[in-house]
């Protein structure tokens, strides 16, 4: 038996969450069996940046796929939660060079080598502590499988699908209008971007004609004049058809440019006629294609400017707006400045304004890939969720465009191709090359350049198994079952996986895409450091318990929608947390010798109510998990322990133990216990695995652990309605007598009179006289029959019942106001049930269960109304 003096009367999570995930780890429950009889649950965890520690949405991905890992895994699946940690190349260099820059150093100083030991040192930190703070909050892993995204497996990964891919024609090497970095000093991809609208201005300018005259141009980015190459009009502007093939001057430096026309130009935008600089605006550089206009770069790496700019060379770009609008103010060549509000691109990292540049990179055609992804989603065989990302999705696929995927940095994967210095030819391959493929020399030289880090994350759900290896894993555990992730990075991460899921493997990567929202502040506001509204995991943890701070995570979340967490929330959790100890303290101490067996009938009503809202329970959360609502989930089970278990059950248990009635509620007790503590495992998993290690004495035929015992299914013969309706009517007269007593300010020391005067042929509320009694301090307790009533007293009407509550100084008035208030309130409430039940489309949309549920409701407002007007006839006018 349970030693109740081992059971502190406070649960403390820090004497009970280490102790209980070594336990774990010990067992080995983390890692599962392969069993071909079996279909496997499979989650690839979204890896962590090695940057630093978790943070709070790190937690929320954590919490949710362990609720799923965990529940799979009680219902008998061979489940396996694969961790990981991710490169992240440019985030990576952002904190290491900020680390440098502390010392007065650059990565140029320290050489790539360098760089890169001081890159494996802090990535070896912070693997460590990255999968040290995930133990900390539950996660029930698979350590034995943990990947990292320059593990060797997935780097042949990465090497094999690039090599696929080129000798496809996939991937190619070209000259191209790319997002640059002047800060990171690398290209980005489109989605490496943020475009926020800015307040700018926008300058009109004129351009000397070389025969005589102007054309006026209006831009945002007047530095980049120095690298046009051409003047724009649409074709169909009358305004201009005069000047088309005609020559204007760059000012400053006078260099000789065409009037072309080319219908992307938008007459109404500015003058109509626009400045075409290829080699820094996206739309310029597809102009310069059809019209075969040369580019001219202006831009050195760090956005200085090239001899291109001629006496602007060496400045930053900025400071040479600022000069050239100068200049071409005193050259009366600057017509006006107006204030315009537009979007500029910055980085996703460091939050630099980019710089649109033509380079020479790597891409990778997407649209061909894009194809089969489309399709997928479809045709069903990947199902997103929430649904409405399913058009957000497609429509981002539709319109994708190629991929850039070199960056000019140092932590990465390098990019497996090699130029022969002899012949000029590449060669590329999944192994280094000792000569080159097409002359047999030996001087070859490696690509400088990495891959984007999403090219290796798109390979996660395939590479952590082992592909291109034929394993054993990969056979067994791939396709997954669930990717789960935050919205945000749909397009970043998983529309990727999937194009290199089926590219790669001819089958999709995972089965459901289950996207989670953001954390928000209690506010509702973005946490950020600078508004000092953050809230750490690991130290809410310390403070709260990794249990409080799941149940907090968990509670209110739901597919697609942001989650607001605040400490108000996290101390919510823990006093639910503190409330499931108290009770089962309470169940542990009335427990004798010997195992205690599942309760057999016949049973009182409210041991049958009480297993008859455990049973619907069941129904409801595994609904409500096979759905992915888990917010919903933990939210039942939360209301079902402490609104219906603990404060009302409980309760009535008590009594009769106190009084020796039988039969005894303890069998009652410990199932429900038992089975709340199973429903509430994949939630809060320390302390229901400290609660039923202590009750498992007493549990015939319990496994060794809780995480390994049955996730229960609903018993439909358990479900009693007529006990419910009984039980929900004492629970109500209890209630009514409770709020009299609080609304009057009798003190819960004294003692209550009360006159109950049960429905005629209703519920024999009299039968729980002892409950009602006891638990409402209502004494003398009488029981009316027939027509009796109490003049002069205050009457409650309930819906099995009316109470009246003696006073010797009653204000009849404001009485009778209360009663035509309430009967008015009920009119209204009938009104709308009977003109929705007349209502065809919602009969014919809604389940039948719900317009049952309507029509009970109607029902019962009508009886109650009939009722209160009849108090109201005898109370007179």
């Amino acid at each position: 038996m349970p030693n109740l003096g081992e059971l502190p009367k406070v649960y403390d999570p820090k004497a009970t969450e280490g102790k209980w995930y070594e336990f774990w780890l010990r067992k080995g429950y983390f890692t599962p069996q392969i069993d071909p009889r079996k279909k496997p649950f499979v989650i690839i965890m979204p890896p962590p940046n090695v940057t630093g520690e978790l943070h709070v949405g790190h937690a929320l991905t954590c919490t949710l796929e362990d609720i799923l890992t965990r529940w799979h895994r009680m219902e008998g699946e061979p489940t396996l939660w694969l961790p990981g940690e991710d490169h992240a190349s440019i985030a990576t260099h952002w904190v290491i060079e900020q680390e440098l820059a502390k010392r007065g150093l650059t990565r140029h100083d320290l050489g790539r080598e360098k760089f890169l030991e001081l890159a494996w040192e802090w990535t070896n930190k912070y693997r460590r502590i990255i999968r040290q703070q995930h133990q900390k909050l539950g996660a029930s892993c698979d350590w034995t499988r943990e990947r990292f995204t320059l593990d060797p497996g997935p780097s042949r990964a990465v090497r094999t699908t690039f090599v696929n891919l080129y000798n496809k024609g996939l991937i190619y090497r070209g000259e191209r209008i790319i997002n640059w970095c002047p800060r990171c000093l690398t290209a980005l991809s489109d989605l490496e971007v943020e475009h926020k609208d800015i307040s700018g201005h926008l300058w009109y300018i004129r351009y000397p004609l070389k025969e005589e005259g102007f054309i006026e141009v209006a831009t945002t980015r007047p530095e980049t004049l120095l690298g046009d190459t051409a003047v724009a009009v649409n074709p169909g502007d009358a305004r201009y058809r005069s000047l088309l093939g005609k020559t204007a001057l760059l000012p400053v430096l006078k260099r000789e440019i065409p009037i072309i026309a080319d219908e992307v130009v938008d007459p109404e935008f500015g003058t109509g006629a626009v400045k075409v600089t290829p080699a820094h605006d996206p739309t310029d550089f597809e102009i310069a294609q059809r019209h075969n206009l040369p580019l001219v770069n202006l831009m050195n790496p760090d956005a200085t400017l090239n001899e291109n700019a001629g006496p602007y060379q060496g400045m930053d770009r900025f400071a040479c707006r600022e000069a050239l609008l100068r200049e071409l103010k005193q050259q009366g060549l600057l017509v006006r400045t107006e204030p315009y509000t537009h979007a500029v691109g910055h980085c996703y990292r460091c939050n630099t304004v980019v710089e649109p540049m033509a380079l020479k990179q790597w891409f990778v055609h997407m649209k061909e890939l894009a194809q089969p992804a489309i399709r997928a989603v479809l045709n069903g065989e990947i199902e997103i969720i929430p649904k409405r990302f399913t058009k957000v999705y497609l429509n981002w696929m539709e319109n994708i465009r190629d991929w850039c995927i070199s960056r000019q940095l140092w932590w990465g994967h390098r990019i497996p191709v090699w130029y022969c210095q002899d012949c000029g030819e590449l060669t590329v391959s999944v192994e280094d090359p000792s000569s080159c493929v097409h002359c047999g020399s030996p001087k070859l030289e490696q690509d400088p350049d990495i891959l984007d880090t999403w090219f290796s994350s798109a390979l996660w759900p395939h590479s952590t198994l082992g592909w291109p290896d034929d394993t054993e894993d990969f056979r067994y555990f791939y396709p997954t079952s669930v990717m789960e992730t935050g919205y945000d990075i749909l397009f970043f991460w998983v529309a990727r996986m999937i194009m290199m899921g089926l590219e790669n493997t001819g089958q999709v990567p995972f089965r459901k895409v289950y996207l989670h929202g953001l954390i928000r502040d209690e506010k509702g506001e973005k946490m950020s450091k600078s508004k000092g509204n953050v809230i750490d995991p690991i130290q809410a943890v310390e403070q709260y318990g990794a249990d409080a701070l799941r149940f907090a995570l968990a509670t209110g979340s739901s597919p697609g929608n942001d989650t607001r967490l605040s400490s108000g929330k996290l101390e919510g959790s823990r006093n639910f947390t503190n409330k499931l100890w108290n009770t089962a303290r309470f169940v542990l101490s009335v427990l004798g010798e010997g195992k205690v067996e599942k309760p057999q009938p016949p049973l009182p009503t409210e041991d049958r109510w009480i297993r008859s809202r455990l049973n619907r329970l069941i129904a409801e959360v595994r609904q409500l998990l096979e759905s992915f609502m888990l917010g919903e989930a933990a939210s039942h089970i939360h209301d079902f322990l402490w609104g219906e278990f603990c404060d009302w059950y409980v309760e009535f248990s008590k009594i009769r133990l106190r009084q020796s009635i039988p039969p005894s509620p303890i069998p009652v007790l410990v199932h429900t216990l038992e089975t709340t503590l199973r429903l509430l495992h994949p939630f809060i998993p320390f302390i229901t695995e400290d609660i039923w290690q202590r009750l498992r004495p007493v549990l015939p035929e319990a496994p060794e652990s809780i995480m390994i015992a049955s996730y229960l299914l609903a018993q439909e013969v358990e479900v009693d309605l007529a006990a419910e309706e009984e039980m929900e009517a004492v629970i109500e007269v209890i209630r009514a007598i409770r709020n009299h007593r609080a609304e009057v300010k009798i003190p819960s020391s004294q003692f209550i009179p009360c006159f109950i005067r049960p429905k005629a042929d209703g519920i024999p509320l009299s039968d729980y006289s002892l409950l009602i009694a006891t638990l409402a301090r209502a004494k003398p307790l009488t029981f009316l029959e027939g027509g009796e009533r109490l003049e002069g007293a205050k009457v409650v009407v309930l819906r099995e019942a009316e109470l009246f509550f003696p006073a010797e100084r009653l204000d009849q008035e404001r009485e009778r106001e209360r009663l035509v208030a309430e009967a008015e309130f009920l009119r209204r409430q009938i009104q709308r049930l009977e003109e929705r039940l007349a209502d065809g489309e919602f009969l014919n949309k809604a389940p039948s269960s719900v317009v049952e549920k309507e029509k009970a409701k109607l029902e019962k407002y009508r009886d109650k109304l009939e009722r209160l007007q009849q108090q109201l006839e005898v109370s007179g006018p």
